[in-house]
């Protein structure tokens, strides 16, 4: 898969992807991360630095994001879940908010024009987060795009729009408490109907047992993670800039996660930053593993 669109002559970019793939098969020589988290942090800050409107600091940060996604493909790595609005970001700017809506949907609507090219590569968008909360547009063409990809499992992009942790949690108690009330429902009916046949025929008595409606109490772990937004956790959370906060991001998928900072500001990232996120992953794989197995 290609979809960088720097400006780089052909043949210095295919004499790079030839690089990157003996990188790669050295690195391959470890466990790879399965799932990469990044917080794209430092647009605006690109944008001061370089003397540009905050318009073209973002534009930065998506080709920044292209490259890298690029580089996570051809590695193996088969989800990646980017940070891309936050709701607590409604609060900026109303100028710098229908910025980054203008720049989503446009990105949004190239690729649905190139659909075909996400299924040959088979790749699914999934968009998530408080849905509700985006312009009629923008939640009508992201469930467009993720219609057009559902089936796609090879690589798996899933952008965190309108998204913030604490309302994902409520979001995973709030349907999870709805799943139960259906399932108690459904075994009280059961129930009900069995008990009424008994009683029609004499043989049964009018107490339901106990042990019939314990089991449908109560919500239990499982039931939380079936509801949250962002599946499997991240094995690496990466936040550029050099700050170490997770913004209220992935807080429930983060409990077993390495966190890395680098100071480079977002659309700095480069091969080199993912090259030594793969490298840390390796260095502690043994003792995530051995810590997962103690949380079963």
């Amino acid at each position: 898969m290609e979809i960088y669109t720097g400006q780089r002559p052909s043949v210095f970019r295919i004499f790079g992807k030839y690089m990157r793939k003996g990188l790669y098969s050295i690195l391959t020589q470890g466990p790879i991360p399965t799932h990469l988290a990044f917080i794209m942090d430092g647009n605006r800050r690109f944008a001061k630095k370089h003397k540009m409107k905050e318009a073209e600091g973002y534009k930065a940060g998506y080709l920044a994001l292209l490259r890298t996604l690029t580089y996570c493909y051809e590695l193996g790595v088969r989800y990646v879940t980017i940070y891309a609005f936050s709701i607590d970001n409604f609060r900026r700017q109303p100028r710098e908010v229908q910025c980054v809506m203008n720049l989503m949907m446009e990105k949004i609507e190239e690729i649905i024009v190139e659909e075909s090219i996400m299924n040959a590569y088979d790749v699914g968008v999934r968009i998530v987060g408080n849905l509700n909360l985006l312009d009629e547009p923008i939640r009508i063409a992201a469930e467009k795009i993720m219609r057009a990809t559902a089936n796609n499992s090879r690589f798996v992009l899933l952008i965190a729009v309108a998204y913030s942790s604490t309302d994902e949690i409520v979001h995973a108690v709030e349907e999870s408490s709805k799943d139960k009330l259906n399932s108690n429902e459904v075994c009280n009916n059961g129930i009900e109907a069995e008990q009424e046949f008994k009683e029609a025929n004499g043989t049964g008595n009018s107490v339901i047992p106990v042990q019939k409606t314990e089991s449908y109490s109560g919500i239990n772990l499982a039931d939380l993670e079936k509801n949250t937004y962002v599946n499997p956790h991240p094995d690496v959370l990466i936040r550029t800039s050099g700050l170490s906060r997770l913004s209220n991001y992935l807080l429930w998928q983060t409990s077993n996660c390495i966190l890395y900072s680098p100071f480079a500001l977002w659309p700095e990232i480069g091969l080199r930053h993912l090259v030594w996120t793969v490298m840390n992953f390796q260095r502690h794989h043994s003792y995530l593993e051995k810590h997962k197995e103690y949380l079963k």
